[in-house]
This record gives structure tokens, C-alpha cells and sequence, in this order.
């Protein structure tokens, strides 16, 4: 996501956003102990969309 595209989002829209994101994060780590996944950079990269999410929702 781009910083434009968080602009235009509500509070409560970045709070469900964050939220799905973290589950969606803890299923990959899940995923990744049992078995390795094709790519571990998605988890980084999840990790990393959680934070901007959450820089925009602190900045309001």
C-alpha cells in the first residue's frame, strides 16, 4: 500500500486493515514454522505494511 492510498482511508478502516494484516501475519509465521513458504519476503513485507498502517493511524 501506498502512502496515498492510506490518505484516503478512515480511523476505522486503517483499525480493521491493521487487524486483518496481523492475522494474516501470524497464519504465514504458522505456516512457515510447520513447513517453509515459497517466499519468507512476504513476511517482511506484511510486517512492514502493518507499520505504515499503524504510522497513519498514529499521525491522526
Amino acid at each position: 500500500m501506498k502512502k496515498v492510498d492510506l490518505k484516503g482511508l478512515t480511523v476505522e478502516q486503517l483499525q480493521e486493515q491493521i487487524a486483518s494484516e496481523k492475522d494474516r501475519l501470524q497464519k504465514m509465521k504458522f505456516a512457515h514454522a510447520i513447513t517453509p513458504i515459497e517466499n519468507p519476503k512476504r513476511i517482511t513485507e506484511t510486517r512492514k505494511v502493518i507499520a505504515r498502517l499503524s504510522t497513519e493511524l498514529s499521525s491522526r
